[in-house]
Formats: structure tokens, sequence, C-alpha cells
């Protein structure tokens, strides 16, 4: 059975930073692209981030271009979200979640097949 789990998240002051992981289970990691989205109080899904499964295309929201680094380490099976320079508007539940193919519409929450439960970040003194 195929899970995702999301950690890393916290209550963190205005410009700092945060690395979240998602540790994966029950399937053949290697072969998938994982993305990183995030949802705010009253607000859509939106893609933040996403790489493929080699590790060696990423993609990111232009609102985190430059702020955020996606990685991964397939022989943990993990993906990882360094946040730097944390702003308040960046407080939301972060999810990984998982897709066959890497694509340009990566960040798109509604080709994503399998979620995580979240972790919250909180951006705040």
């Amino acid at each position: 059975q195929l899970h995702l789990v999301e950690s890393g998240g916290g209550l963190v002051q205005p410009g700092g930073s945060l690395r979240l992981s998602c540790a994966a289970s029950g399937f053949t990691f290697g072969y998938y692209a994982i993305g990183w989205f995030r949802q705010a109080p009253g607000k859509e899904r939106e893609g933040v981030s996403c790489i493929n499964s080699s590790g060696g295309a990423t993609s990111y929201a232009p609102s985190v271009r430059g702020q955020f680094t996606i990685s991964r380490e397939n022989a943990k099976n993990t993906v990882y979200l360094q946040m730097d320079s944390l702003k308040p508007e960046d407080t939301a539940v972060y999810y990984c979640a998982a897709r066959p193919s890497y694509s340009s519409t990566c960040l798109d929450p509604r080709g994503m097949d399998y979620w995580g439960k979240g972790t919250l970040v909180t951006v705040s003194s």
C-alpha cells in the first residue's frame, strides 16, 4: 500500500528556514515524480514545486522560485523541500504527492495520484 508521510513543519519566524521531508513507502519510489503543494486557510490548494524521478528536472511556482529548493534521495525514498526566507504568506498545510510521470503540468494538483496527509507550516512572529 502506497504511503507518503510529510514531516518538518512547525512554527518559524519571518525570514527563517524550514526543511520539509516526504517519506514514501509501498511503491517503486524511483519511478515517480513528486510534487509539493500547499493550502492556506480559505484558499485552494496550489502547486509549489515538483521533481522528476531522477531529480534531474524541477519546476517551481513563480511565488517561490529562488526561495524554495526541492531535492530527492531515491536511496532513502525521500523528497525534501528546503524553504528559506519564509514569509507570513507561506503559512499553509504542505502536502507531498506522487505521479508516475513528470511533465510541465506537474504543479497542477489534479494531476497527482497519491497524497500525504500534510504538515503545517506557520510563519509568524
